[in-house]
């Protein structure tokens, strides 16, 4: 019996031995990584993003989030104000940044913008489509001025933007495009009409974008997120772990961007965690 188990711990020594040659258990020592981790640049140093109605809420955080990632980050929004909060911050994370108030609902404003940010930072790689607004009721009681409002800031302004930038983007072989949309772009709810259309209508116009551009090496996604805790959605005194937060679409948003290159998400739909 001895002799028996003496041969079984030889020949398990021997298998551990052969599989840790193979390299499958070896670890790095921790100095080793961490060396690395000082010296290395961040994963986008040298990535210029664009990202639209980034003066508070889900566009500031996704402006903060690409900052902490390296890249130079360009930014707009209609006020004045709650800009200049948001590129204090940006600043005070050492990032590059250029602001300009526009309405991206305007072409001559996101032509100006995006050659200033052109201009300022460099070519774009990352458009963060996220300029919109909400509007509900009953549809029959909406107006056509309500109606413009609406499809232009949330619809015609991802095309405006993505119209813009897409030509130096299929120059240079690549980049990507993340249209915020949300889970209102997929559910039809009573006094959603307008909002609805608007978002589902961004869901259409991301999914062929994606067909036109993909052959470019250009990667257009879309996230929809469900009630997110801003000022936009009104949610600010409901439970906040029933409603999402701004940096959990950040947080997509990275998701996207890191994504190997010979691949891409197509679209993201967030929820949070424990329903309302």
């Amino acid at each position: 019996m001895g002799e028996l188990l003496r041969l079984l711990d030889a020949k398990m020594s021997f298998a551990q031995k052969r599989w840790q040659a193979r390299g499958r258990i070896q670890m790095p020592q921790k100095n080793t990584v961490n060396t690395l981790d000082r010296n290395s640049s961040p994963p986008f140093h040298g990535t210029v993003a664009l990202v639209t109605g980034a003066s508070r809420g889900i566009g500031r955080a996704i402006a903060l989030r690409l900052a902490k990632l390296g890249a130079a980050v360009s930014i707009c929004g209609r006020d004045a104000q709650a800009l200049t909060a948001s590129e204090a911050e940006l600043k005070k994370l050492g990032a590059p940044v250029y602001s300009q108030i526009a309405d991206v609902s305007q072409s001559r404003d996101v032509t100006a913008l995006v050659d200033k940010t052109r201009a300022a930072l460099g070519p774009i790689s990352i458009l963060v489509n996220n300029a919109g607004l909400g509007l509900f009721g009953p549809t029959h009681e909406k107006t056509e001025a309500e109606w413009d409002r609406v499809l232009n800031s949330n619809l015609k302004s991802a095309f405006l933007a993505s119209r813009a930038v897409a030509p130096t983007m299929i120059q240079r072989g690549g980049g990507d495009i993340i249209n915020i949309s949300s889970l209102a772009g997929r559910n039809a709810f009573a006094g959603g009409g307008i909002y609805c259309a608007s978002k589902w209508g961004l869901q259409g116009l991301s999914a062929c974008m994606a067909e036109d551009l993909r052959g470019y090496g250009i990667r257009v996604s879309v996230i929809c997120p469900g009630s997110v805790a801003t000022e936009f959605s009104g949610h600010n005194r409901k439970d906040p772990s029933k409603v999402l937060s701004p940096e959990d679409v950040a947080h997509a948003v990275e998701m996207i961007v890191t994504q190997s290159p010979q691949s891409f998400l197509s679209e993201i739909q967030l929820r949070p965690l424990h329903k309302p």
